[in-house]
């Protein structure tokens, strides 16, 4: 249900109930949450409301629309989501400009922020996810991606322009580039799932060592 006094995503608004029915087959009953690149607010108020045994830490990059966030969270009655801080995926230390989380995180969660931020995020986000996760914890990601051998649709594509115009740093990123960065950091693509309007909902996770087999 939207609100009139706060900012509302209709793609947010649309998308949240496929993306949490994946979430659930994918989490436990209880665990602690970072959102990345939180926006309106909408998805962790939804997720934070329908998975109770959670904790969620919200964050953005820009702080304006923390009100909106905070907002959400109460109209879902959602009392799991913390207050949002800021945070670059690009630094070396999350959050920015206060004490690093001192906890790690099972779940990891992005929703459309590698297509409308410079390519440098995506290395950031990866990165930063590797020394966030707790053991067995899981990297979620959610957009539109290009896909190798995968026709992209004439939605997508009219997107990416669109995207591209907008700023030459941003577009809709290939999945081959993003596993790359993944493996840089010591994460692998573990579930890739289709979700409604040319969308993807990737699973990452530590890929494991090698075993000694000396």
């Amino acid at each position: 249900m939207t609100s009139p006094a706060l900012p509302c995503s209709p793609a947010s608004e649309r998308n949240q109930a496929p993306i949490l029915a994946l979430l659930r087959g994918l989490v436990p009953d209880t665990g602690a949450a970072l959102e990345i690149a939180s926006g309106t607010g909408q998805h962790v108020a939804c997720f934070g409301a329908a998975l109770p045994g959670w904790t969620w830490q919200p964050t953005d990059l820009k702080d304006e629309l923390f009100f909106a966030i905070a907002g959400w969270a109460l109209q879902a009655g959602a009392t799991n989501v913390r207050p949002a801080v800021r945070l670059d995926v690009r630094s070396a230390t999350w959050p920015d400009g206060a004490a690093p989380f001192a906890q790690h995180f099972d779940l990891i969660y992005c929703a459309n922020m590698l297509h409308i931020a410079p390519w440098a995020c995506c290395a950031g986000l990866m990165q930063g996810a590797a020394r966030h996760l707790a053991p067995g914890g899981r990297l979620v990601t959610y957009g539109p991606y290009i896909e190798d051998g995968v026709p992209t649709s004439p939605g997508n594509q009219g997107f990416d322009a669109t995207l591209r115009a907008q700023d030459p740093d941003w577009g809709i990123r290939n999945r081959a580039d993003v596993e790359r960065e993944a493996a840089a950091a010591g994460l692998h693509l573990a579930e890739r799932h289709a979700l409604p309007a040319n969308n993807l909902l990737l699973v990452w996770q530590r890929t494991p060592a090698p075993r000694n087999t000396a």
